[in-house]
């Protein structure tokens, strides 16, 4: 499970590569992207896969919303490139793929697997930006003040 993490983790910085990210952001875009893939892998086993990737997506927006206010930029940034790993391409792939080859029993249920997981990583999006930037700002980093005698 630590190689598909690591493999999380490379591939959220690729994609923030790609996405024009400021080099500065890429560790934490990989951590917040690694930390999802984790949350997903481990909830994957315990309930249903749009189960998982709710709680995966939670984490990934309460990690975005802790860079963002610890880095002083949009939390956008964190979260466009962390939720690459949740989402759920292969799904949307066979769906194509089979109504292609004409296979519409396959294509309707592989098409509604993708969209329950579209939908909960919306809905947990969702949950967490509506949380008060208050409850965020413990997590802003504190400035040196340095006294001088006088």
């Amino acid at each position: 499970m630590m190689g598909q993490v690591l493999a999380a983790m490379v591939g959220t910085v690729a994609f923030s590569l790609l996405f024009g990210v400021p080099r500065t952001y890429y560790p934490y875009c990989g951590l917040i992207g690694g930390a999802g893939w984790l949350v997903y892998s481990l909830g994957a086993g315990v309930w249903e896969p749009e189960g998982a990737a709710l709680f995966a997506t939670l984490v990934v927006m309460l990690l975005s919303r802790i860079a963002a206010v610890r880095q002083r930029c949009p939390a956008t940034i964190f979260l466009i490139s962390g939720i690459f790993p949740l989402v759920p391409g292969a799904g949307i792939y066979w769906t194509s793929y089979y109504i292609v080859t004409d296979q519409l029993n396959l294509a309707l249920h592989t098409g509604y697997e993708a969209v329950k997981t579209a939908v909960a990583i919306v809905l947990g999006i969702v949950f967490v930006f509506e949380l008060p930037q208050r409850i965020f700002a413990v997590f802003r980093k504190r400035k040196n003040h340095i006294k001088t005698a006088g």
